[in-house]
């Protein structure tokens, strides 16, 4: 990553206003003068933003900053449950739904507000019997359903912290992460739904548990009911745990500096990173964004189609909705069982006003037809968003016209699990570029800079940096200051640094490219794998694209494309030549791919970014790293490979 100039060769793409109609009744109907005021006083931004929440004791400064540590609101008293639920009981929204979720075989659960704070109470006295307090941790690992959820706000609520583990992790994945964090309990499920079958968690769970030492207590939610095994002593029912409970709990007081969750993320070699987010700053950033990004209003119903074992779950599942007394739908399962049509018929069934979903999935349904979401009435959307990674701007059009009948602002959203909330979009009153995230949100000082630090003119790319400290980012490394240091802050001096490259337009719009890993240094000529994937993309026969370097003798890097044809294609020789013409005549010479292969699909997190990485050691016979949270249902790691074993 020595050189930094990106070659930004997309085509510019015309300004998609929001609908009039829209704009009457937007939450933020003035998003430059709301950047203004920011821009003008940041910390006083934040303090207006974090006096809409209730505290049991006020700040005595908004942040104390010493780089590259922050401490958001020091001396203030809080607890995130109490805004999420607690407030909620002495308002009209006691009785208002909190919560809405349907499994992949119709099974329905509702929850209001009461209800939900009463099932929160019930587990934290149980974990409170079993000797969970302030300070320690517990780790969750289970499918999409409310009792996911609701152990999250029971440990949170007695000022445990929380370490949630997705289910599709294999049972070395969870043993590292429980043994990393020294929890006493673990919160599991017999097992969960998905493509028709159970996912068998509580035998992974057995297995994990076997190699932590300090894991005394297991409760069990029986999902699905099949018998999983129980260990005396040890495995307790979740009815049985919470039994007898009346579920008024109380609700611990929380320094805003205590710790609320531990959530590891994945790197490129070594064991994965725990990222650390306090109670405080976490609660003000994900309050603030959800409002006014998704424009959350009383009557909405929101999906977030995200599991709550990432970082979009947690943010915009639970916290920020919740903070905001939205109503918030959950789906368990997977989008296309029993059929393509799964989530346009939860959409239908229950008038769902936004959608919140990644890329992948919008291109997985383009590639199965409009004849599925054709189908149903989709009329009750009326603001659509995109969280991931970059979408593609024939994706975002698809989504714009087949999802969102042309009438809804698409919210593009950059953001990571180290942030906490997002950083970088357009509000839904403001004009979006299809394939540009947007602006920083009022409060970020984000900018693309060089290695030196030194903004990079329109059009020119380079690292995506974030200048100034932001209520919800990580406060830290699990165990590890040092590598936080060294990994967030040194490779910009001074300036939490992403990982990613981007570029600015004329009108101060950012697109993100991609990981800097997976910038391609071609004939000198530094070009970002999103733009040449974006052009394949845009070819009618291309659903899905991934882009890498391969070494070259001459050029030092040249592109190798892998490529998912849409139904009704077939592989060619002719398709193939096709293809990389087309993107030369897209966006030049330069970028057209040395070679090009056809595949059924691309190796992906759970989460849905493409593991570029993965595909180039695999090219290249490397060692590719960890794999933790590669999705099995993608390309799989090769069997001979020594990190094979963490698939999940």
């Amino acid at each position: 990553m020595e050189g930094i100039d990106l070659d930004s060769v997309l085509e510019e793409q015309d300004k998609i206003p929001a609908p009039a109609d829209f704009l009457a009744g937007a939450v933020v109907a003035d998003p430059a003068a709301a950047r203004s005021r920011a821009v003008q006083d940041s910390e006083a931004f934040w303090a207006e933003a974090a006096a809409d929440l209730d505290w049991y004791r006020k700040w005595d400064r908004v942040l104390d900053w010493d780089f590259p540590f922050a401490d958001w609101f020091p001396g203030a008293e809080c607890n995130i449950v109490h805004n999420a639920l607690d407030r909620h009981l002495e308002t009209w929204r006691r009785h208002k739904v909190a919560l809405l979720w349907e499994g992949e075989d119709g099974h329905r659960q509702v929850f209001t507000y009461a209800e939900l704070s009463r099932e929160v109470g019930r587990l934290a006295d149980a974990l409170r019997e079993m000797g969970i307090s302030r300070g320690d941790c517990v780790t969750i690992y289970m499918s999409i359903c409310p009792q996911q959820a609701i152990a999250m706000l029971a440990s949170a609520k007695i000022g445990a912290f929380h370490n949630v583990v997705f289910g599709g992790f294999s049972a070395d994945g969870l043993r590292d992460r429980i043994n990393d964090t020294q929890c006493k309990v673990l919160v599991t499920a017999d097992g969960g739904l998905y493509r028709g079958k159970i996912v068998p968690l509580k035998e992974a769970a057995d297995k994990a548990v076997a190699q932590c030492p300090t894991i005394e207590k297991v409760i069990v939610y029986e999902r699905c009911g099949h018998g999983a095994p129980m260990t005396e002593g040890r495995d307790i029912t979740w009815e049985e745990a919470v039994a007898g409970r009346s579920g008024n709990a109380k609700t611990e007081v929380m320094s805003a500096g205590d710790p609320l969750f531990v959530l590891y993320t994945s790197g490129t070699t070594g064991k994965p990173k725990g990222i650390v987010h306090h109670h405080g700053g976490y609660m003000v950033g994900t309050y603030l964004t959800s409002k006014w990004i998704f424009d959350l209003r009383d009557t909405d119903l929101f999906w977030c189609t995200a599991d709550p074992g990432w970082i979009t779950g947690h943010s915009y599942i639970v916290y920020g909705p919740l903070i905001n007394g939205a109503t918030v739908f959950m789906a368990e399962g997977s989008p296309d069982t029993p059929d393509a049509g799964r989530w346009w018929r939860l959409i239908e069934r229950y008038g769902i006003n936004i959608l919140y979903t990644a890329p992948t999935a919008i291109r997985m349904f383009m590639r199965l037809g409009e004849q599925w979401p054709s189908q149903y009435d989709l009329s009750s959307l009326r603001l659509l968003g995109s969280v991931g990674e970059p979408i593609n701007p024939k994706a975002w059009h698809w989504y714009h016209q087949v999802i969102g009948g042309g009438k809804c602002p698409i919210v593009d959203t950059w953001w990571q699990t180290e942030t906490g909330s997002v950083l970088i979009t357009t509000l839904p009153a403001e004009a979006a570029k299809p394939g540009s995230a947007g602006f920083p949100f009022p409060g970020i000082d984000a900018d693309v800079v060089d290695k030196q630090g030194n903004s990079r003119p329109s059009g020119v790319g380079g690292y995506l940096v974030v200048r100034k400290p932001w209520p919800s980012m990580l406060t830290t490394l699990y165990k590890d200051p040092d590598r936080y240091r060294e990994v967030y802050w040194e490779i910009v001096p001074g300036m939490y640094t992403a990982g990613d490259a981007a570029v600015r337009d004329a009108d101060g719009y950012i697109r993100v490219l991609g990981r800097m890993d997976d910038v391609l240094n071609v004939a000198g000529h530094r070009l970002g794998t999103m733009e040449i994937e974006s052009a394949l993309v845009s070819h009618a026969a291309v659903v899905e694209a991934a882009v890498i370097g391969i070494p070259d003798e001459i050029k030092f890097e040249v592109p190798k494309a892998f490529v998912i044809l849409h139904s009704g294609y077939e592989p060619s020789e002719e398709l193939n030549n096709e293809l990389r013409s087309h993107v030369a005549d897209q966006i030049g010479k330069i970028a057209r791919p040395a070679s090009l292969e056809f595949v059924d699909s691309l190796p992906k997190t759970r989460s849905g970014k493409i593991m570029r990485r993965l595909l180039k050691a695999q090219e290249r016979g490397e060692l590719v790293g960890d794999t933790s949270t590669l999705d099995p249902g993608s390309v799989p790691v090769d069997q001979d490979e020594p990190e094979g074993r963490s698939r999940g």
